[in-house]
């Protein structure tokens, strides 16, 4: 069988049931964020992020707010990409006890750290984000950005099932037109919202102590169309669920059947390859230039990231047998293990 029989959820559903385990009515995929993450018990288990990646013609920008259970991770980095000049920026916060984690995908949420300050403000149909650090690469960066959630578009928002005490709840949220700036020292990046592009990964679970995946995104525009993809790997594998879809113009096309990474995990700037597993509906090369690795190790948490930022290239079969040709598509890919 080469489909999953993925379900599809048209009403609100919440994530968990009154034990804290998962909802067995939540398993399944909806093209709106509907589904309420209300996360609760398995002590120490529970993850939760909010991850935003943001397209710029000259750089990339990204800002993420993390919960680990005993322990809140935040981080920002940047890469422009003509000089490759890359920086990133990590606070722990042991505890994290007044990181308040909201349960729905599109709601504010705030660090305000004195290293660190991230406010991520939603209000209808739009997020602005301000990022302030004092030191960042010895510069003061300050990032003020607006980010539309435009009215009529689809998102990949799905819940995967390891089993009823082990799961995650993943929101892909692609191509959000941004407009705004980043500025860091004397320099400022502007973005506009005709070519520049918002990915949120919203991610709510209850994780094994172990865990390894792969992920596949891009959110550019091509000729007048935005044109997104997001694929997983590894971590779905058996659960009859994916997190792959593409997007065209914020309509969202679910592909129900699961993805190979062929990649050199030696080498991780080699060619990455992405293929469904059973049938050509998926052909991928993607090509890296630049290389982030981003490791964390304080006693309970290790994690290892090999996040690449690079081009696509290659096809993708339309529902209507029609082939996507896809071209030079600005992405990232990675690998990242976790022992959490």
């Amino acid at each position: 069988m080469t489909q999953h029989a993925e379900k599809e959820i048209v009403e609100a559903t919440l994530l968990c049931d009154q034990k804290g385990n998962l909802n067995p009515a939540a398993i399944g995929y909806a093209r709106k964020p509907i589904i309420q993450s209300n996360l609760k018990g398995h002590f120490m288990r529970k993850k939760k992020w909010n991850y935003w990646c943001i397209f710029g013609d000259d750089i990339m920008f990204s800002a993420t707010i993390s919960h680990l259970d005993y322990a809140a991770v935040c981080f920002v980095y940047f890469l422009e990409y003509e000089t490759q000049r890359y920086f990133e920026k990590t606070i722990t916060i042991p505890l994290g006890s007044r990181l308040k984690m909201p349960e729905k995908v599109l709601e504010t949420i705030s660090l305000n750290n004195s290293d660190m300050k991230i406010q991520i403000l939603y209000s209808q149909g739009e997020t602005q984000m301000t990022v302030t650090i004092p030191d960042f690469d010895d510069d003061l960066l300050h990032a003020d950005l607006t980010i539309k959630h435009p009215e009529n578009d689809e998102s990949l928002n799905v819940v995967i099932p390891w089993n009823r005490q082990t799961f995650q709840f993943t929101a892909k949220h692609h191509s959000l037109p941004t407009s705004g700036y980043v500025k860091i020292g004397d320099k400022r990046y502007n973005f506009n919202e005709e070519d520049c592009f918002a990915v949120l990964d919203y991610g709510r679970g209850i994780w094994p102590r172990e865990a390894i995946w792969n992920w596949a995104m891009a959110s550019q525009s091509c000729g007048n169309h935005r044109i997104a993809i997001n694929f997983g790997g590894q971590w779905t594998d058996g659960t009859g669920m994916t997190e792959n879809a593409l997007f065209i113009d914020g309509k969202m096309q679910k592909i129900h059947e699961d993805v190979i990474f062929k990649y050199n995990n030696q080498n991780f700037m080699q060619p990455w390859h992405i293929h469904t597993k059973f049938t050509d509906d998926v052909h991928l090369t993607f090509t890296p230039f630049f290389e982030r690795e981003a490791s964390t190790d304080v006693k309970l948490i290790k994690s290892t990231v090999h996040q690449m930022v690079g081009y696509y290239d290659g096809r993708i079969r339309l529902e209507d047998g029609s082939i996507m040709p896809i071209q030079q598509l600005l992405g990232t890919i990675e690998e990242h293990v976790a022992k959490w």
